[in-house]
Order: structure tokens, then C-alpha cells, then sequence
């Protein structure tokens, strides 16, 4: 029925239908005994009928009687609640980890140990449902809740998802899987879900998060095992293309029209939200684009607030969301666009000397530089047999925590309990050095939210990270780890 809660797909979701159909039954059952109770006692016990009321006090035994009855209720009830909330609440022995990341107005999503990640979209043109084109024809029945790139999962394994956000609070909520968890900036919440059969199901954010948390839908896609494993070889050879292309863009020259073309594309899909799309802006949060400072001033300036966002506003960084030509279009589309007319055109190029400049504005001391250049992966040959000082590889390690485990262990080393523990005081960054390698190196099979880094680090970085680890924080053990020493961890 339309008036009730329905079953979902899995486990979890019919366990709650139940709770919530044995709730109502027994409302239901009370409500009738009661108000029955009342209305014979009303049609049979009325003054016209001769009736006239008992005088009678205390009754030892009805008190007795309208105590226990509520407290067996109330335990029959409580029972398969407590059992129900505990299942929910128990995320072990996971098969597949998802870090799902709110950011408005989208959803981001990281698959771990399987180097897939991307943003999920409203696929709905803004023009069609702000009802800018005069018509409602071509709307389908989930035109607020179709996206550009489904999250994707497969039937019959148990589906961890480590909820957060990086701005503000918003809300994972697939009403089918009966899973909803609040995404909070700076914490991580867990859920997980293991759906029988394969489908589309679909959710959206349930927490008021701004102007456009009504387009904000979430689209979850089951597949076969089979269809799962074909759909992770699919991804990580878009991925590969994809990073041909953005290496080929870098030595392309595009024509002003391609960029303007690609950039309005890029600009109405990424942009438009907050700056509108006749560049207007919605001031003060989002300023306009249109003759504004930096549409018209420094290119540098431009590209570098798009790539890397302005700390203390609504403006995001792009620079993982978009390519390097989509960044060079949409730069060239701003500085362009709307009168604005500086005739430049921005090239992928470009952004990767803003980008590029970006980390050196980080970089290490000159008496590092080598060091440096390992970690930014440009040092062709990795020296497996050279000894570093603490110094360096302190700096290195810093740099290296900074780029790859802040995020989920925190600058600060404190983490995110529990799905990401404390490193400051802990027993792997004080223990064992082979099994803090082994850890770094592997990854966790006890907790899948740690993951391997042995494929994505040099030898050198990881021996730089653990060492930093085992030193930061007033960890201060004094270990020096060396490349050699994860070269040998690692051939184990």
C-alpha cells in the first residue's frame, strides 16, 4: 500500500518493515481494546439507560494488572528492536569498502583497493527542471533522481560504506537498502548493506545541506558477481584512458571554440549551481563571474582557485573532480563568456604549471630536493641501497602523510575512530617496525578502511611515512626506516 512502509531488498530493510508492522499491530490491538472498552461502556452504561456509576477506590490487583501488561508490551517489543539495531550497527567481516564523501551538491565515491573513485551528478539538464525550456513533456518519472555515474555494487556480498563530508552536514539515505546516515565534515559514519537480487535503486540526501539539496539524488546500480567483476575491468580501463588522455591534452593546442564549447558544458554542470548560469552569482556566498577580478585579472590566479578551491568559502578545488582540459575549458569559458571577452584561451598546459607550482609552493628545503623529487615522483630511478638522513626523511615522511593519510588519520594523527584509529600513541606506530611496514605496505585485512599503499608509494615514501609515524606526534621513538628495509618487508 501507498500509506506504508515498504519491504526493501534487503535483510536489514523486511526486519524493520517487521518492527514496524508488529509495532502497528499492536497499537492497533490497544487502540481497539480501549476505545471498544469506552464505547460500550459510553452506549451501555449511559445516564438514559438507568445506569448509575460504581464508587469503588484503589484495586491492588488492576494496578498490578496495567503495570505488568505495558512492561510484556513493551518487552515484546524491545526484544527484536535491540537485535535489529545491533545487525545494523555491526559492519565486520565486510567484503567491498566504499568511502561515500557528501559535497554540494554531489556525491563522491572511493572504492578501496580497487583505485576507482568518482563524483556522482544529477543528470537532469538545469534548464529542465527549473523549468527554463516551457515544458514538462520530456520530464521521465525519475527526472530528480537519475545520475550521471551510478555507485555500483554486487548481490550477495556484504557492502561497507564509510559516510562522510567535506563541507557540510548532508545525508546518505537509500530507503530500499534501509540504510540512512548523516555525512559529517570532519567525522566518519558507517553503514553497510548486502542486497539479494540485482537493480536500481535509488535514495537521495535527507539533510537540509543549501540551495540545491533537492538535487542531490543518490543511484545505487546491483549487479551479478559476474556483471560486478566485468563492470571493475570496464572502470580501470576508463581510468586508463583516461589518464592517456589527460596525458595527451597536455601537449595538444585546442582551438577557442572547442574550449568554449567543452568549458559552457563544463561550466553548467559543475559551476552553475552557486555562480548561476548567466554568471551573475548569488552574492555574497557565490560571488559573480561576469566582469568580476578574477574572470577578468590574473590567469594563474584563475586557474588556481578552480584547481585548489579558497579556503573559508563556498568555492571547492576541482582539481580532482575535472581533468586538466576540462579545468583549461572552463577557465577559458569564465574568461570569456558573458562579456567578459579577454580573448584568452587557457590550454591543459597551463594548468599543470599552476598545479605544478602549487606543490612547489610546499616543497621541501633546498638540501632536500632530492628527496622532494622522489616523493613527486619525479626521479626516474628509485636508490633502494641509500641511506637518508632523519631530517630528510622526516620531511619527506611529513609531506608524503600529508598527501596520502591526513585525510582519514588526520593532521594531527588523532583519526577518525573507529573505522580510522589514532596513529598518535598507537601500538603500530610504536611497535613492531616490520609489522608497521607490513601495515603500510598490505594494507588491513581486519579493517578494509586501511589500504594498501604499496602499489600507489615508492619504497623510499613508504620508508619516509613510516618513519615520520613512528616519530611525530611525541611518538618520538627514534626509528630511522630506510628503502632497503621496506625492499626486504616487501619481498616477504
Amino acid at each position: 500500500m501507498q500509506l506504508n512502509l515498504t519491504k526493501g531488498v534487503t535483510e536489514v530493510s523486511r526486519d524493520v518493515y517487521d518492527l514496524h508492522m508488529l509495532a502497528m499491530y499492536i497499537c492497533v490491538a490497544i487502540g481497539v481494546v480501549v476505545f471498544g472498552a469506552m464505547f460500550w461502556s459510553m452506549v451501555f452504561h449511559r445516564k438514559s439507560k438507568g445506569a448509575k456509576s460504581a464508587d469503588f477506590h484503589e484495586s491492588t490487583k488492576v494496578e498490578i494488572l496495567w503495570t505488568a501488561i505495558p512492561i510484556v508490551i513493551l518487552i515484546a517489543m524491545a526484544v527484536p528492536a535491540t537485535k535489529t539495531l545491533i545487525e545494523m550497527e555491526n559492519n565486520d567481516d565486510s567484503d567491498v569498502t566504499i568511502q561515500v564523501t557528501g559535497s554540494q551538491w554531489k556525491w563522491h565515491y572511493k572504492y578501496f583497493d580497487q583505485d576507482i573513485e568518482f563524483y556522482s551528478v544529477l543528470s537532469t539538464p538545469r534548464e529542465q527542471y527549473e523549468n527554463q525550456d516551457g515544458t514538462t513533456a520530456t520530464k521521465g518519472e525519475n527526472y530528480l533522481l537519475e545520475v550521471d555515474k551510478h555507485l555500483v555494487i554486487p548481490t550477495n556480498k556484504k557492502v561497507r560504506f564509510l559516510i562522510t563530508s567535506d563541507d557540510v552536514i548532508h545525508a546518505w539515505w537509500v530507503p530500499a537498502f534501509a540504510v540512512k546516515q548523516d555525512a559529517n565534515p570532519g567525522f566518519i559514519n558507517e553503514a553497510w548493506t548486502k542486497v539479494d537480487k540485482p537493480g536500481i535503486y535509488r535514495g537521495q540526501c535527507a539533510e537540509l545541506c543549501g540551495k540545491d539539496h533537492g538535487f542531490m539524488p543518490i543511484v545505487v546500480e546491483v549487479k551479478s558477481e559476474a556483471d560486478y567483476a566485468i563492470w571493475l575491468e570496464e572502470q580501470h580501463q576508463i581510468n586508463a584512458q583516461a589518464a592517456a588522455a589527460e596525458k595527451a591534452s597536455l601537449n595538444a593546442s585546442v582551438s577557442m571554440e572547442e574550449l568554449m564549447t567543452l568549458g559552457e558544458t563544463t561550466y553548467v554542470a559543475y559551476c552553475a549551481a552557486c555562480h548561476q548560469v548567466s554568471g551573475a552569482g548569488l552574492p555574497p556566498a557565490f560571488p559573480a563571474l561576469k566582469g568580476s577580478t578574477v574572470a577578468t585579472g590574473d590567469i594563474a590566479a584563475h586557474i588556481d582557485i578552480v584547481l585548489n578551491g579558497k579556503a573559508g568559502t563556498g568555492m571547492q578545488a576541482y582539481g580532482k573532480q575535472l581533468s586538466m582540459k576540462q579545468i583549461a575549458a572552463v577557465v577559458t569559458y569564465e574568461r570569456n563568456a558573458w562579456g567578459n571577452n579577454t580573448g584568452d584561451a587557457v590550454q591543459a598546459a597551463d594548468v599543470k604549471d599552476v598545479a605544478k607550482g602549487s606543490e612547489s609552493d610546499t616543497a621541501a628545503p633546498a638540501k632536500v630536493a632530492e628527496v622532494v623529487a622522489i616523493v613527486a615522483e619525479e626521479a626516474p630511478v628509485e636508490d633502494l641501497t641509500k641511506v637518508y638522513s632523519e631530517d630528510e626523511l622526516m620531511v619527506m615522511g611529513e609531506q608524503v602523510y600529508m598527501k596520502a593519510c591526513a585525510a582519514c588519520h588526520q593532521v594531527s594523527g588523532a583519526g577518525l575512530p573507529p573505522a580510522f584509529p589514532a596513529l598518535k600513541g598507537s601500538a603500530i606506530a610504536l611497535g613492531d617496525i616490520a609489522v608497521h611496514i607490513d601495515m603500510v605496505v598490505n594494507g588491513s585485512k581486519k579493517n578494509p578502511a586501511m589500504a594498501a599503499f604499496g602499489s600507489q608509494l615508492t619504497k623510499t615514501e613508504i620508508a619516509a611515512v613510516v618513519t615520520y609515524e613512528r616519530n611525530a606526534w611525541g611518538n618520538n621513538t627514534g626509528d630511522l626506516v630506510q628503502p632497503a628495509a621496506v625492499d626486504a618487508a616487501s619481498a616477504k
